[in-house]
Formats: C-alpha cells, sequence, structure tokens
C-alpha cells in the first residue's frame, strides 16, 4: 500500500467521549480566577500533527549496480542524530531500454494552437500509482534569458530527445517563463504528440494563425521584464529568474518521486552578493522538493571574437588593444556559467556548458534517474523553525553499499517566526504567481485625470474591511500593520510600467480601535502617472499579524483624450460619500517629503481636504453625494462656459436631477482644465438603486460629454 502526503491531523474528541458516563456533558473544565459562573465551556479536542519526510535513495553495490529487494526494515534514518522509525519503503524500477518502435509507425500528429493553455502540476493522492516506475523530467524553458537563436536551438533539441531517446519508463512535463509567470503548458505525459503540438508552437509562435494580432515589429523589446522593478527593491534581473525557478521547483514539490528539471537558459550571471539570498533560496526549496537542477546551455559552444560579434556595436578604447575587452568577454561568459553549475551542484545535477549538442544535457539527466526506493518516516522533530534538519541513511546489508540521497531538508517555518526577509519575500513570490490569494477581501477604485498634453494622473483608493483585520486581536495581538505591493503592467503583460511597495503604520489593537474596524473598512491610497494606454493592475496587500494576502486585478485604459474632438474631452468621474481631512489616518505610499508633491497634483485634494471615492459605490441617504470630474477646452481659443447636471434614472424613468450649473472659468494652466464639482442631497431618493448619469454640455462649441454608473442609495 502506498502512503502519500506531508500532514496527518486526528480528532480525539470522540475517543475521550467513550470513556465518560453518557450521562456527564463532554466540555473541558474552566480554571482560574477568569471562570465566569454558570459559562459553559467548549468541547475539548486534541488534535496532533505530524510531518512525513519522503527520501528518494539510490542503493548500488560496488559495481555500480542498483540493489533491489531491500524493505523498510533494511533501512536506518537518523535526523539530526536522532534514530527515525521508516514507515514505508517502496522500489521504483526505471528501465533505460528505450522503448520498442513499432513494425509500422503511426504518423505524428502534430497540432500548433492558437494559444497554449495553462494547466497545473497534479499533486498525488493516497494510493495514486500513475508514477509507479516513472521517470520524471520537467523541461523548463526561461524565455527571457534566450534570445531567439538559442530559444530554436532548445525547442528542437526538446523535440529532438522526445522523437528519438525517450524511453517507455519517462514522463514529460512542459513549463514556461516568460517574464511574469510560470506556466505549466503539459502536466507530466507520456503522450508524445502533446508535447510535440506544445513545442511547435512555442517554435511557431502564439496566435500565429489569429488575424488581429500586431505584428511583432510593434511590440516592446521588454528583455527580461518581471514583476518588481529592480530600481524600486534592489531586485535584479537575476533575483526574478531565480525567484521563477524557485516557483518552479515548488509546483515539481507535490510530487513524492524524484523529479529532473531541465532548465534551458543563456547563462544566469549573479550580481555580487546581492543574488546570494535568492540563490540560496531557490536551492534549498529544490532540494525540499526533491528536484534537482540539470541547467543546458543554450548558447552551446561560443567562438566569439575578441572584440564581440555584430550583433553588438564595438567597445571601443584602449581595451580593444590591451586585451582587457576580449578578457572582460571571457570572464562575463564564466560568470554566467557559474551560476548554472552551482544550481546544479547543489542540487545534485549537473550542467551541460559549451557543448552544442543539447540533447546531451536531458540524456544524461535522464540516465542519472535510475532505478531507487522511496523511504518515507514521520520525524520526531515537526517543529517549523525554518532550520537545517541533517538525514543519515543506511542499509545493514550490504554493509559496502554506496548510497546517494539528498544530506537533509529545512523545515518550513510558520508566519509568526518569519523573518523581515522571509516576509518580502512571501509578497513577492504572491505578486508573480497567477493564482490569487483571498485571505483579505479588497476592493479598489482608480480614476485618470490629465495633467499635461502626454500624462494622465491616476489615483488610486482602496478599501479592506476592518473587520478582517480585528480578527487579529483574537489571536492575542497588541498591534498590526498592512504590507501592501502594487504592480502596473502595459497591455501584453510584460513590461512593468509603475510598482509600488508600503506599509502602514502600526494599528494598535485596543478593544476601542477593534470596535472601530468591526465596523469601518481601512482605507489606502496613493497615486501615480502613465500614458494613454491599457493597463493591468495588481494589487497585494498583508495582515502582517497573521500573514493573510489578499489579490485584486484588473485591466483598465487611459485614453489619448487629445484625439478627441467629437465630445467634450473629461476626465473620469468620481463618486464620493466621504470629504475627508487630510490629517486623517488615511494611509499613502508616498514618502513624507513627497506628500505634498502629490498632494499638489492630486484633484482630488482641495483645500486641505481629500475627497475620497466610492468603492463600493453605495451611499446613504444621510449623507450628501459629491461627484467630481475635469473637462478639457484644450483646442478652445479662450475658455468657454460649460453646462452640467448630475441625474438618477431607474430603468428610463427620470427620478430626479439637479439643477443644471454652470462653469464659465478654468485652470489657467495649457490644458484650460473645468473642474465640475456638485454636492447632491439623497435625502429625496427612496433606498433603491439607480443609475447616475452626468451629462456636461458646450453650448459654444456644440458638445456634449455623458457618463453613468449604478449606485445603490441605502437608508
Amino acid at each position: 500500500m502506498r502512503l502519500y502526503g506531508m500532514h496527518m491531523r486526528c480528532s480525539l474528541t470522540m475517543i475521550f467521549a467513550l470513556l465518560l458516563p453518557a450521562t456527564l456533558p463532554v466540555v473541558a473544565q474552566t480554571l482560574g480566577q477568569n471562570a465566569k459562573a454558570g459559562a459553559t465551556a467548549a468541547p475539548f479536542t486534541l488534535t496532533v500533527s505530524s510531518k512525513l519526510v519522503i527520501e528518494a535513495v539510490n542503493v548500488k553495490d560496488k559495481q555500480g549496480k542498483a540493489i533491489t529487494g531491500l524493505t523498510k526494515n533494511d533501512f536506518s534514518v537518523t535526523e539530526d542524530g536522532v534514530k527515525q522509525t521508516v514507515s514505508f519503503c517502496e522500489y521504483q524500477e526505471l528501465p533505460m531500454a528505450p522503448a520498442v518502435a513499432p513494425a509500422k509507425p503511426e504518423p505524428e500528429k502534430i497540432k500548433v494552437y492558437n494559444r497554449l493553455g495553462v494547466t497545473d502540476i497534479s499533486p498525488e493522492t493516497p494510493g495514486d500509482n500513475r508514477y509507479k516506475d516513472r521517470r520524471l523530467i520537467a523541461m523548463y524553458f526561461d524565455l527571457t534569458a534566450m534570445p531567439d537563436d538559442d530559444k530554436l536551438r532548445a525547442l528542437l533539441a526538446a523535440q529532438k530527445f522526445i522523437r528519438t531517446q525517450m524511453t517507455s519508463a519517462d514522463m514529460v512535463s512542459l513549463m514556461r517563463y516568460d517574464g511574469s509567470s510560470v506556466d505549466v503548458l503539459q502536466d507530466f505525459t507520456a503522450d508524445h504528440n502533446k508535447l510535440l503540438s506544445i513545442l511547435e508552437t512555442l517554435i511557431v509562435g502564439e496566435n500565429q494563425q489569429s488575424e488581429n494580432v500586431a505584428s511583432d515589429d510593434a511590440s516592446a523589446d521588454t528583455g527580461a521584464a518581471f514583476g518588481q522593478d529592480s530600481s524600486e527593491f534592489n531586485l535584479f534581473n537575476t533575483d526574478r529568474q531565480l525567484s521563477a525557478l524557485q516557483t518552479a521547483a515548488k509546483l515539481l514539490g507535490r510530487l513524492n518521486e524524484r523529479k529532473v528539471l531541465i532548465y534551458f537558459a543563456s547563462g544566469l550571471t549573479l550580481n555580487g552578493i546581492d543574488n546570494q539570498a535568492q540563490l540560496n533560496a531557490t536551492i534549498n526549496d529544490a532540494i525540499r522538493s526533491g528536484v534537482s537542477f540539470w541547467p543546458i546551455d543554450a548558447r552551446g559552444l561560443e567562438a566569439s571574437g575578441p572584440l564581440g560579434d555584430a550583433t553588438q556595436g564595438s567597445s571601443g578604447g584602449v581595451g580593444m588593444y590591451n586585451g582587457s575587452s576580449a578578457m572582460a568577454m571571457t570572464t562575463r561568459l564564466q560568470q554566467s556559467q557559474d551560476t548554472l553549475f552551482a544550481l546544479a551542484g547543489d542540487t545534485g545535477g549537473k550542467a551541460l556548458l559549451d557543448n552544442n549538442d543539447l540533447t546531451r544535457g536531458i540524456v544524461q539527466a535522464q540516465q542519472n534517474v535510475t532505478s531507487y526506493y522511496i523511504v518515507g518516516y514521520y520525524t520526531t522533530n515537526p517543529a517549523l523553525d525554518g532550520k537545517f534538519r541533517h538525514i543519515k541513511i543506511s542499509v545493514a546489508s550490504p554493509s559496502d553499499a554506496k548510497l546517494d540521497y539528498r544530506a537533509g531538508y529545512y523545515a518550513g517555518k510558520q508566519y509568526v517566526k518569519f523573518t523581515a526577509a522571509d516576509k518580502d519575500r512571501q509578497l513577492e513570490d504572491a505578486l508573480m504567481e497567477g493564482d490569487p490569494y483571498t485571505g483579505l477581501t479588497i476592493a479598489m477604485e482608480l480614476n485618470y485625470f490629465q495633467i499635461n498634453r502626454a500624462e494622465y494622473f491616476v489615483p488610486i483608493m482602496v478599501k479592506i474591511p476592518g473587520r478582517e483585520l480585528a480578527l487579529a486581536k483574537k489571536g492575542g495581538a497588541e498591534h498590526t500593520q498592512i504590507d501592501f505591493i502594487l504592480e502596473v503592467k502595459d497591455d501584453y503583460g510584460s513590461t512593468t510600467v509603475q510598482n509600488m511597495r508600503d506599509n502602514t503604520p502600526a494599528i494598535k489593537l485596543s478593544d476601542k480601535t477593534v470596535a472601530q474596524l468591526a465596523k469601518n473598512p481601512v482605507e489606502y491610497r496613493t497615486g501615480f502617472t502613465l500614458l494613454p494606454g491599457k493597463y493591468t493592475i495588481k494589487f497585494l496587500a498583508r495582515d502582517d499579524e497573521t500573514g493573510r494576502i489578499g489579490t485584486f486585478q484588473t485591466s483598465f485604459v487611459i485614453p489619448n483624450l487629445n484625439k478627441e474632438v467629437k465630445q467634450i474631452p473629461v476626465s473620469s468621474v468620481v463618486l464620493s460619500g466621504e470629504l475627508s481631512d487630510l490629517s486623517n489616518a488615511i494611509y499613502n505610499a508616498s514618502k513624507e517629503k513627497d506628500r505634498a508633491k502629490e498632494n499638489a497634483a492630486n484633484p482630488l485634494v482641495l483645500n486641505g481636504k481629500v475627497l475620497i471615492p466610492s468603492v463600493t459605490r453605495v451611499f446613504s441617504k444621510s449623507r450628501d453625494l459629491y461627484v467630481y470630474l475635469q473637462a478639457y477646452e484644450t483646442s478652445a481659443a479662450t475658455v468657454e462656459p460649460l453646462v452640467a447636471f448630475v441625474s438618477f434614472y431607474q430603468g428610463k424613468t427620470k427620478v430626479f436631477e439637479t439643477r443644471p450649473m454652470e462653469v464659465a472659468s478654468g485652470m489657467s494652466n495649457i490644458l484650460k482644465t473645468m473642474p465640475l464639482r456638485f454636492s447632491v442631497g439623497l435625502s429625496q431618493l427612496p433606498p433603491g438603486e439607480y443609475d447616475c448619469q452626468v451629462t456636461v454640455l458646450d453650448p459654444t462649441g456644440q458638445k456634449s460629454a455623458f457618463w453613468q454608473a449604478p449606485i445603490t442609495v441605502v437608508p
């Protein structure tokens, strides 16, 4: 019987209930001075947790042949010198003979997909035997680290392996890192046609059959764009690549068997000691997940001239003549390969460098995974302290047997034991992952206002229900804070155009504060400038006390109002039920010295007060509704008077309309900005749902503008 899983829990409530008289309630006694008279305590429950540790062990004799027939009683395991009880042992037999070709091979059925689907590495369930006697090979293509020629060489090598060198015991998974996320294009499978079809699609390119795809000539060359910007977080490109590799290792860690990850890249250069933390984290997660890296330098054997090749301009200078340029080029090449060598050596793999036959690297990884034993035990040290646990395994007979296994693992960490670096890495990993977090509920409102002929200011308001943060009080916390991370990408999802990292001051969780949080949301505002275009924003918030994370992600468009000639160019319309003093505790992402400058640029700030956009667009009858927008008369010779009013509809019936307001003066700027402000009393509207419409008319220019959105009025 196969045993899988990482945790085992058993509740002993019912066991104790059977041992007590039937007339007695099964409760835990409340002791001490805090016990209240007549209080009834909750049922007593004892929970036991155990950590299952799985090791893949190669056992060979002096001649290098695999030793078979061993059982769990033949293995002796210690963890940090403490003897462990082996719970199960299973032999995985992996033949190396290539699959026998049929007398009349079937023709390949290769498809070129218009768009590649994204799947996941399916975890194993108890009793699942689909990977028994199977060799698991994951091919990982780092598209940000390979130019087109190297990318093609890597994909063709993968195709060659699948066609000619894949054995009957092999199962292959295909993974891709495109600069924004790690995508599992194919879970482990032995279906040649599926694998070849995906590789062929990567070679040809996705969306090649679509008529509405923009030409590559119009696309930006983004290089290694990724979720974070190195200038903001001091994260280098190598950090982002290593972090993505770490994510791939974690995905493969869902399976108990040995896994090899074929890492195709055109080198990977460390930036001094700045990348050491991420390099160690990636290696540690690979070891913990039972993954060995087998990097393949897709550049093959390089024979560049001493002054470089035609892909780049000559550096010039005296270095061309004294040899320093050639030496620097050689050093850069060696440094880019050193990281690949380190990844392989520390995880039990081997790097293929300076070889044009890239398939050789895949075959080396394939041949390295021979028959082995899966040995599992429940550790006697279940503490989640993040420390390294040393493992030693031996067999009683034969005494001269050679064993190959991982020498230990890093224990997991509880969030309360995270260091500051651990917390930073958790948020950065969460930003990269495609699967959103739902630990916190987040609502967001973003708007745009033109500030000059080219740029637009985008204020953002985020609201988090305070009752969710109040949960930290139940855990005994005296204070908490919220960490934020934000990223804005272009329409292609490849270039990060804005990002932000911030946290709130510590919120003291007194009884009074908790009562306020239970009724009111926590509000957070920030803002930045953008050019016209289509964007995607991803925002994460984390309760620093409990570690719960929430994700908000959406697409939005900043229109080019300079091209609007038929209607009055207007900004987005802000609806608000709150006008607050700037001194109130609304958290701002800007540094203290930059807040005055940002407030001056923010059109929602006026005379020491800030208009808080309504994220939910639910308004109370007892409070006024504030409406704000801007109109722009850039093409007008002088400021032309505008007339505006607000209407409320239910269906096609107009329920209420404000009196028309004339605006005859505007801001003295090149855009001739006309601010339009309304304060509408809602007391005359019965509770219900309405369509709020804002109408702007230009009697002189015979133009108009309309905006409409649904709102809800509550008592």
